[in-house]
């Protein structure tokens, strides 16, 4: 038995050993206040954690910005972690925030900010660092030329705006989602693309171009049905389902969640848009990017004829863009022509605004936080906002930057090179500038990626079940199922859910290991009984 106790001792020992380092806390860092001023005789190192597409150019952009802020300040050392989705960012800092492990700085979005927020004093309110008159923005006592404040585009900085008024992150750059058209197949079927396009006219297009094609195809293997080869089209395809929904809902005046955080999605009005969409779904005239694969393969292609996706995503789109993953000999030859994305009501434009922020951790050294800042604070000077704007479809977010020359030549430069001057890209961009008025943003609040994500998988499951959509299927069927698999209510408040994975995989091996224990004590009691019964006979 005293062997057993001692495996039993060492096995809860490591147990205990794991649980304490895994589930160990730093005490709760102090509130931060700007100091008065900056120890430039201190050597600082901080970490930059960014997202950049697997782009190099834009990475590097973020290496040539490090370098250029080093010779500003030479005892701040940024580290930078390149990241090519979000959503990592996102959760390896929920995983962080539990010791204190966070970046300093890091590209993000609201609704994860708000998450964030929930960890006591880990995000810190920049509003007095703003506005600070030394080492603010524009301040006296920043050694390079920083955007003042009233050079930032004051609708991109309230989008950082939480439920409590303050201002937790700060925009880099700005994006929408932008109509693709592949306006030789439009015009082909007898229809001419208006300035702003309906989504009445998209479903009545696609639906057409589907009845055009079964009867081509029909044609085709009549006439010779040895050799015959379907001709497949999606005349639409929607790259973020949880975008569409989002949009369809603002458009229609319906309900969406509050800043609170109550759930509306699941109403009975907003059923009416998956209803909506449901026969286009059916005849199989419109498909999403998790159903049929990114929008800009098959548009390029030529098989569809409206591609909805990112601005920032515009370099890939169109038969010859720099940016695709077809081969050339697939590739289709047409224009392609850059609108909003669809609306309910041309007189009044809602389209959403995306693209990531910039937030700022708190630290134990209020120096470090001050370091980090001055960082953040360089990134959305001219030397960084024009270069990485011009990478993409993104549109810098002060007016210093959108409104200075070489920017202006940028805009009016299209066609000169295939990449940086695109003129897909250079029209995305300017129907973005000439519509930030129209843009919007959903309330952020602890829960709100989850209900993003919900209002995607609506359209999801309608597009995929579109033969069984009827009012009845979506209120006792997928809507459901999406509250279920998202944890959330039709009313009430939606949760943060999602466990980092150490604590994961914590609860797994604490399990494990009792399941061991009681397994050997099982075991070796048998033997024992076992043992006792033969001396016994």
């Amino acid at each position: 038995m005293n062997k057993t106790k001692r495996i039993i001792s060492f096995i809860l020992i490591v147990s205990l050993a794991f649980i304490l380092s895994a589930c160990h806390k730093k005490r709760p860092l102090s509130l931060f206040n700007v100091p008065e001023t900056f120890d430039e005789s201190k050597e600082y190192y901080i970490t930059f954690w960014a997202k950049n597409d697997s782009n190099v150019t834009q990475k590097q952009i973020y290496e040539d910005a490090i370098a250029t802020f080093n010779t500003y300040y030479p005892n701040i050392h940024v580290s930078l972690v390149s990241y090519t989705d979000y959503s990592k960012i996102y959760n390896d800092i929920i995983t962080n925030i539990s010791t204190n492990t966070t970046p300093n700085v890091c590209i993000t979005y609201p609704d994860h900010v708000a998450t964030y927020k929930t960890g006591e004093n880990i995000i810190i309110p920049l509003d007095n660092l703003i506005n600070d008159s030394k080492y603010g923005l524009g301040g006296s006592s920043v050694k390079f030329d920083s955007p003042t404040k009233d050079e930032m585009v004051t609708k991109f900085v309230d989008e950082c705006k939480l439920g409590d008024g303050q201002t937790y992150a700060l925009p880099f750059m700005r994006s929408t989602e932008a109509l693709y058209i592949n306006k030789d197949y439009v015009e082909e079927l007898g229809y001419t693309i208006p300035d702003v396009v309906t989504w009445d006219f998209i479903f009545e297009v696609a639906d057409k171009a589907i009845e055009e094609n079964d009867k081509y195809n029909k044609a085709q293997k009549e006439a010779d049905p040895n050799n015959y080869k379907e001709n497949k089209i999606i005349p639409i395809i929607y790259k973020s389902t949880d975008n569409m929904m989002i949009q369809m809902v603002a458009q229609k005046g319906y309900d969406y969640s509050t800043i609170d955080g109550d759930i509306l999605l699941f109403s009975d009005e907003n059923m009416e848009i998956l209803m909506d969409i449901a026969p286009h779904a059916k005849n199989k005239a419109f498909s999403t990017f998790k159903i049929s694969s990114y929008p800009g393969n098959t548009f390029n292609r030529g098989k569809c004829l409206f591609g909805i996706d990112s601005t920032a995503g515009s370099t890939w789109m169109g038969g010859n863009a720099p940016l695709q993953d077809i081969p050339e000999s697939e590739r289709a030859n047409f224009e392609t022509v850059v609108r909003p994305v669809p609306q309910y009501d041309t007189t009044d434009i809602k389209m959403i605004s995306q693209g990531p922020s910039l937030c700022l951790f708190n630290k134990e050294d209020e120096g470090e936080v001050m370091a980090s800042w001055l960082f953040m604070e360089y990134l959305l000077t001219n030397d960084v906002q024009i270069p990485y704007s011009e990478t993409e479809g993104y549109i810098p977010v002060t007016t210093k930057a959108q409104n200075s020359i070489i920017y202006q030549e940028y805009l009016n430069s299209g066609s000169l090179d295939s990449l940086t001057h695109y003129q897909v890209k250079i029209d995305a961009t300017k129907m973005l500038l000439e519509n930030i008025d129209n843009t919007f943003v959903t309330p952020a609040f602890n829960g709100s990626v989850s209900l993003r994500d919900a209002a995607g998988q609506l359209i999801e499951e309608v597009t995929r079940n579109a033969k069984k959509v009827n009012k009845d299927y979506i209120k006792n069927t997928i809507y459901p199922k999406v509250i279920s698999l998202y944890r959330i209510g039709k009313s009430g408040k939606a949760k943060f859910t999602t466990l980092p994975k150490e604590t994961i995989i914590l609860f797994v091996i604490f399990g494990l290991t009792w399941a061991g224990i009681i397994t050997y004590i099982t075991i070796d009691q048998v033997k024992k009984y076992k043992i006792n019964k033969r001396e016994k006979k």
